[in-house]
């Protein structure tokens, strides 16, 4: 997959495109419904499959307060697209010059003049250009100016009928329903880092943990303890994790992730790692002392065995 970060990275040489536009937050399974029809219209036209998304939301940009936490990072977003084998993407920055371009401006410098637009796929609550004054109404109108089909995609929902959003996950995952997330994501919802140095509490209670660093890419869970699974070089690991800041501990301001490797004891520091949540165990609680939080890592312990399918 070509990675193009800006509209001069696009070669000149670039022939006809399918397109479809978006934040593709968590490339969920609406995402991956709209990467797979896209990839179908661009063979049947013997054109080349382009995704066109931005390096942050727009919020990050007008409201960076209230902006809401990215699903994935863009490296693992990117890793996703090309899973699906996207012959392209365009990762454009979100600054105020972008913003402030009118939907027409918008349509003919990036899909027509830059990417020669055969085709151009989109939800239908697609919004672009200046104050989102853009619709698909309007994209329609264009397409008829400048010569692109207009393809318009439904809602996808999962297995229990819940429509696939970047916002659902949001909700989900602030409840700690990584279960229901899994559903909307078509995978286990993820977060990625490197492993630094902690208080080494877990060692000192029997159950060293990795520790992800505050930069780790990736949506956390609500706090608590989940099952899942930690990949490092290539191997994944059934894993205990923990997510919060150790109400029994006093002096621990961050939330932090913590993964304890089930049945291994290796150093991982300075490694990057996947974290994967599978299913919420428990909530983060305050232990009255040592001996009853123990207690309950062995059993939070046993339980991701059960739930993971490890044996003893």
């Amino acid at each position: 997959m070509h990675t193009w970060l800006s509209l001069a990275d696009i070669p000149a040489s670039q022939g006809a495109s399918a397109v479809t536009i978006g934040k593709f937050d968590g490339v969920h399974i609406g995402h991956l419904a709209i990467i797979r029809q896209l990839k179908a219209l661009a063979d049947a036209r013997g054109a080349a499959s382009v995704v066109v998304t931005f390096d942050r939301h727009p919020a990050a940009l007008f409201a960076p307060e209230s902006a809401p936490e990215d699903i994935t990072g863009l490296e693992h977003r990117l890793e996703l697209l090309q899973a699906e084998g996207v012959d392209a993407t365009l990762v454009l920055p979100f600054t105020s010059e972008l913003a402030a371009l009118s939907a027409h401006d918008f349509i003919e410098q990036v899909l027509v003049s830059s990417l020669h637009a055969q085709v151009v796929l989109v939800g239908h609550d697609f919004r672009f250009g200046a104050n989102a004054a853009g619709d698909v109404d309007l994209l329609r109108e264009l397409g008829a100016e400048f010569g692109f089909e207009v393809v318009i995609i439904d809602d996808v929902q999962d297995a229990h009928g819940n429509r696939a959003s970047s916002s659902a996950i949001r909700t989900l995952m602030a409840d700690g329903d990584v279960a229901a997330t899994a559903d909307l994501l078509g995978r286990l919802p993820s977060v990625h880092g490197i492993v630094v140095h902690g208080a080494a509490r877990g060692r000192e209670l029997g159950f060293p943990t990795a520790n992800l660093s505050q930069d780790a890419t990736g949506l956390v869970p609500s706090d608590g303890v989940y099952a899942g699974w930690l990949t490092v070089d290539g191997t994944r690991y059934p894993s205990a994790i923990s997510v919060g800041t150790n109400p029994t501990f006093e002096g621990q301001l961050h939330r932090t992730v913590e993964a304890y490797v089930i049945d291994e004891d290796f150093d991982l520091y300075d490694k990057h790692v996947v974290v994967e949540f599978a299913e919420r165990l428990r909530g983060m609680v305050s232990y009255s002392g040592i001996e009853p939080l123990i207690a309950q890592m062995h059993a939070d312990v046993d339980q991701a065995r059960a739930i993971l399918g490890v044996t003893a």
